[in-house]
Order: structure tokens, then sequence, then C-alpha cells
């Protein structure tokens, strides 16, 4: 059975999350009989029991091996390019450090030199042998020769400095195609029975490869009401192959998942048994720093209104979608080329037009601050898959954020910054501590005011939180004192929520106290104003 070799390029990749399935494509004709058909060279990272033939024409196909390619030095022609060039830079590094060396003697030899004529012109001068004049010349020959040998050591210097740092940029370069230098490939060999002579036949390859993902990112702009999700997937890879311009996939399958169904283990319960007291370490809890308030808002339009028609907004492409059963399939609007150097090529997933609801949360027991929400919902049918996403009010950058998976009808809120114009104050309005007459409890009363302002040119609904204490212990009583307004949602852990609607120019104010009663000859601990 005779060998042929086949050119069969890259014609598609579909890329999962975690790997991609390659597809290769190629023609040849084939007389009548059974021949061996080589696709070479794949990369040394498939899965060999991926490998699937399809095609066309008049053939059986009998079945497919996968053998090692040997090869004395990686064929890529990148990588080629690239030893070539390190070897010209190791080269002239190895030539300039052996001219160098030479310059250096050559130094030490003048500096001796001049040391010995120095001693035996002395004597010439003093026994009259020798002219002043030649003594000049000779030690201004010898200055010459050493301010020139240290010039060009000083030359030579900078020249192994630029040839070390372009060394460095090849060796990172072949770093990054490391999947690419090693010399051995694969290469598939399919068996095919052909029916007649001359005939066509068109084979398609195909093959799962690790060290290829794609991951989502997002870009969420609000203006006015809308928040604009542009969706981007970052798409890269390191299998050891090139991906030329050619149909590129992102699935948001997930191969690698488990396909059974979990199973349930047994559920024990048991009596606790204590443990030895041991020391209780001090735990801090830290929230999430608020994001970075927004800049100013944009300028307004300078000058007189121009007579000419607005330009229209930029457009942008986003992908094909196909929705299957589990996953989805993105068909970006134009071919992209991926080499194999880890480095990330973005492409436009899915651009939507997403409805927001804002409002204001305020914390003032923390921070006398008013944080920007935007409530969205997921109107589209796109399943967003989790990812980092950068949050723009309008032109301004205002924070970095993280989304989950989002679904289809879905609500996320995303913080927007500190907006300035509402204006919040927490002040103690009243504190008392007295002593009961009967059983000696003691007593201490307090009550806050919180003022909202809203100084925005449009209605504001503001979220207020606030809180009050818990006992833990039956000697120590909370007794509410002023709750004005009543809250619109309270917890058992003493956690409460206003939601003050407020016109332009509007302020309006909340009450909250409250009264702690001691036990005789107990003592408080956990209390803060």
């Amino acid at each position: 059975m005779d060998t042929l070799e086949i050119d069969a390029p890259v014609v598609g990749v579909t890329v999962y999350p975690d790997r991609a399935r390659v597809t290769r494509r190629g023609r040849l004709r084939l007389a009548a009989g059974d021949h061996r058909v080589r696709v070479a060279p794949l990369p040394p990272g498939l899965r060999r029991d991926s490998i699937r033939v399809g095609g066309r024409g008049a053939v059986t196909v009998l079945g497919v091996d996968v053998a090692a390619w040997r090869q004395a030095r990686s064929t890529d022609a990148q990588v080629v390019e690239l030893e070539r060039r390190r070897r010209e830079l190791a080269d002239e590094l190895t030539e300039v450090g052996d001219t160098d060396a030479i310059e250096e003697q050559r130094g030490e030899f003048l500096t001796r030199l001049a040391e010995r004529a120095g001693g035996t012109y002395a004597r010439a001068l003093a026994a009259g042998d020798a002219a002043p004049a030649d003594v000049a010349a000779f030690t201004d020959s010898v200055s010459g020769q050493l301010a020139e040998s240290r010039a060009r050591r000083r030359g030579l210097a900078r020249r192994r400095t630029e040839l070390a740092e372009e060394l460095a940029a090849v060796d990172r370069e072949l770093e990054a195609a490391r999947g690419k230098r090693a010399p051995d490939r694969l290469a598939a060999e399919v068996s095919v029975s052909v029916d007649a002579d001359d005939t066509e036949v068109e084979l398609e390859l195909s093959y799962l490869v690790d060290g290829a993902r794609w991951t989502p990112s997002y870009d969420l702009r609000l203006v006015e009401d809308t928040m604009t999700v542009t969706w981007f997937g970052l798409v890269s890879q390191g299998t050891g192959e090139d991906w030329p311009e050619c149909e590129l996939l992102l699935s948001t399958a997930r191969p690698a998942a488990a396909s059974g169904v979990p199973e349930l283990s047994p559920w024990y319960l048991d009596r606790l048994r204590p443990q030895p007291p041991m020391a209780a370490s001090a735990a801090s809890f830290g929230g999430m720093p608020p994001p970075p308030a927004p800049g100013s808002a944009p300028a307004g339009r300078a000058g007189a209104a121009r007579s000419a028609a607005p330009r229209p907004a930029v457009r942008e492409s986003v992908a094909e979608v196909e929705q299957g059963v589990t996953a989805a399939t993105y068909r970006p609007a134009r071919p992209v080329a991926v080499p194999a150097d880890g480095s990330a090529h973005r492409v436009t997933v899915a651009a939507l037009e997403l409805p927001a609801r804002l409002d204001h949360v305020s914390v003032p027991v923390r921070a006398a601050e008013a944080h920007l929400r935007a409530t969205v919902r997921n109107t589209s049918d796109h399943t967003l898959l989790p990812g980092p996403a950068s949050v723009f009010h309008g032109a301004d950058f205002v924070a970095a954020t993280r989304l989950p998976t989002w679904a289809p009808g879905e609500e996320t809120e995303l913080a927007l910054g500190v907006d300035d114009r509402v204006r919040v104050e927490r002040k103690l309005h009243r504190r008392t501590e007295s002593k009961a007459t009967l059983g000696s409890t003691r007593r201490r009363e307090v009550e806050y005011r919180i003022t909202v302002a809203n100084h925005t040119p449009r209605p504001a609904t503001v979220e207020v939180r606030d809180q009050m204490p818990v006992s833990r212990d039956e000697a120590v009583a909370v007794r509410e004192t002023a709750l004005t307004p009543p809250p619109a949602e309270r917890t058992e852990l003493g956690e409460l929520t206003w939601r003050l609607s407020l016109a332009p120019g509007e302020s309006g104010e909340i009450a909250l106290g409250f009264r702690v009663e001691l036990a005789k000859g107990v003592e408080l601990t956990g209390w803060r104003e």
C-alpha cells in the first residue's frame, strides 16, 4: 500500500472554554486500489481518540492511525526564522566579546609600555641622549591609542547591551512559540479504498486539542436608562499549530464536564461532641471598597449648533448565534487568525440594549455617601457567561466588576460609584443614660436622625440601610423608641431598610431610636456610637 501526502490546511476551528476542535480539509486524485493518505504535521497535544475522518468521493475509509512524525528540527517557518536570528545574535555577541577582550589586552599593553618607556626616557633626558620633543611625541601617541581603545570599548559595551536586549526579545518570542519548537509532530495516516481510477477525493480530518480556550469579557455602558452590554470573546491558544484566517466558532458547550447525573450520598445527623476549648482567633471582616466616583458629567455642546446633519454612530459587527439544546455557538462576523503564541485575540460576540432601573443606596452608619445603582434585566435570548466587565456611566469609567452567569430574564445589580449630588447625613440626636429605681436596672437610650437630600435634576429613589443592636444575652434587652417612618424591610439581625422617593431639591428624614436595658451587675460590650 503506497503512502501519499495531502495538503490539508486548517479550514475551521470551534473553540470551547477549555479546548478546541480543529478541522482540516484537502483534495487529491487517486488510482483504483488501496492507499494510505498522510496528513501532517499535526500538533503533539491532540487527543488521539478524538480524530474523525469524513469527506466526499467514491472511496471507503478503512481506518485511521496516528503516528509520530520524526524530524531533525522544527519546520515551522516562524520558529525556523527565530532560531536563525538567535544564532546570528549569539554569534555576534560572542564576536563583540572577543573584540572587547582584544581591546582590553591592547590597553593593558599600552599602559605597561608607557610605564616602562617613562623610566627609560627620564634617564635619557637626564643624560642628554633624548630630545624633549621626542618624549612628547611618544607620549601623545600612546595617549591617543589608549583613548581610541577605550572609545572602541565603550562602543562595544553599547553594542553588547543592544544585542543582549534583542536576544532576550527573540527568546521571549521563542518561548511564546514553545508548542511549535518541538521538532517531532504527529501524522494521521488514513487508509482508503478507491473504486475507480482518477477519482477525486476530498478528505476532512477533525480532532480535539488542549491548550486552547475562549473567555468572555464585557463593556457595560449606561446612557440614560439603557445599559449597552458589549460581549467580547478573547480567544487564545498554545496548541503548537497556528490557526489561519478561517471559520472560527465560539461554543459555550463544556465537553470536559461530567455527563453523568450526580449521585446522592447518605446524610447523617449525630450528637455534637464538644471539643477541648481552644483560643479564639480574631477574624476581621472587610467589605469591598466602594467603586471609584464617576467623573464630572460630560460638558455641554460648545458654540452654536451646526446646520449639518449629525453623523450616525459607529456600528459594531456581532456574531451570528445558533442556539443548541444546552449550549450556543457563535460565528464572528469576520475570519480571525489565531497564532499559537498564547496572545488573546478579541472578537465581538453580541451587543445588547437592556433596560436599566436607577436608584441610590446609602449605608450612613458606615459611610455618609450615596452610591448610584443600576438594576438591569437581561431581556435578550443570550445566556451571558461569567467574566470580567468594565462599567461606564456615559463616557466615564466608574468600576471594574465581574458578571456572574446571567440567564435570560434575570436581573443583576451594578454599582456606578458615589453620587455626590445626593447628600446623606447621620447625626446623634439624643443620648441619655439613667438608673431605674426598682431592681437597679440601668438604661442607655440613643436616637439618630438621618437626613437625605436630592440635589439631582430628576426624582431619585434612595434606599437607606441602618441597623439596631441585637442582644445575645437575656440580661441585655433592646427596645425600640423611634422608627419614623416605619422601615420597608427589617430582618431578625436588626437590619433596617427605608426607601425614600425624593423630588429634585427635596429632603427626607429618618428617626432611629432604641433603648438598652442592663440587669444589675451586667457590663455591656459591643456598644458603638
